[in-house]
């Protein structure tokens, strides 16, 4: 490479690279994006192409994807939404249109292959899944793979503007290195999920949102609010009030909410180390 780039973000290898990183990375060639779009209900972007390999996040139904490579059933692509590069399964890819119409608002919702809840169910679906919808059927949305329930779905433009409400929903969802469903969530899937139902653009990892995210607090400030979001090397949570913190987390290997102090101390003592930054939106 001929300038240092997050790998994280940067559709390059030896062998191939963005057309648009011509000049700023070396590779053998470079190529265009193709325009594709997630049609599973959830996919994990790996950051090797294998099984095997490490998951990285998610991608959910209707993510966006810019396709770089294709081979022994592994796409090489990076998310729209927030950027982050590695390989998804190619049976989870379609075409890139139709644009979805709605999303679902439920924590989770399934897919039925009839507009009947008796009806053995196709899948499951996770909040945040986006759905192109073609009619409605009593209670049903359609969509090309089967039937909704109307309810559990909004118009993708809505927006749940209170994340740390869709946040406290969330408590007691198992903890997952990687997860960005209502399955499994790590911390800064915790807080881009809640981001992204609040219409808020929001990166993947830990340090970029402390980066990116509104603007920084002193790590001493007193004075916190819902909706603030606290900060270690490697963690993040969010508070639900002037005290409480809800964090996913590996030491109740769930989302979990509890004093800010008692995180801080035990955090302190056992993990990440101390506070290194508070921020407000």
């Amino acid at each position: 490479m001929t300038e240092t780039l997050d790998p994280r973000l940067t559709p390059a290898r030896a062998d191939l690279a963005d057309l648009r990183l011509r000049g700023r990375v070396t590779a053998a060639r470079y190529v265009a994006a193709v325009s594709r779009r997630v049609t599973a209900p959830a996919a994990p972007l790996r950051r090797a192409p294998s099984d095997t390999a490490g998951l990285d996040t998610e991608a959910l139904l209707g993510d966006a994807v810019d396709v770089y490579d294709e081979a022994d059933g592994f796409a090489f692509v990076q998310l729209v939404r927030d950027g982050y590069v590695g390989y998804l399964p190619a049976a989870s890819l379609g075409p890139a249109a139709p644009e979805p119409t709605h999303r679902v608002t439920a924590l989770r919702t399934f897919l039925y292959p009839e507009p009947d809840l008796k009806r053995p169910v196709r899948a499951h679906l996770s909040l945040g899944a986006r759905l192109v919808v073609t009619g409605e059927t009593g209670a049903y949305l359609e969509t090309p793979g089967g039937f909704v329930f109307a309810r559990h779905c909004a118009p993708v433009t809505a927006r749940e503007p209170d994340y740390a409400a869709t946040a406290a929903r969330l408590l007691g969802t198992p903890y997952l290195w990687g997860g960005r469903t209502s399955l499994g969530l790590d911390c800064s899937g915790l807080v881009q999920l809640c981001l992204d139902a609040a219409g808020l653009p929001c990166p993947r990892d830990a340090d970029m949102q402390e980066r990116d995210l509104g603007y920084a607090l002193p790590r001493d400030h007193a004075d916190l609010r819902r909706g603030d979001f606290v900060f270690w090397r490697g963690h993040v949570g969010l508070m639900l009030d002037s005290e409480t913190l809800i964090h996913a987390n590996g030491h109740h290997m769930a989302v979990a909410a509890e004093p800010l102090a008692e995180a801080v101390a035990r955090i302190q003592s056992d993990s990440f180390g101390a506070v290194t930054g508070i921020r407000r939106l």
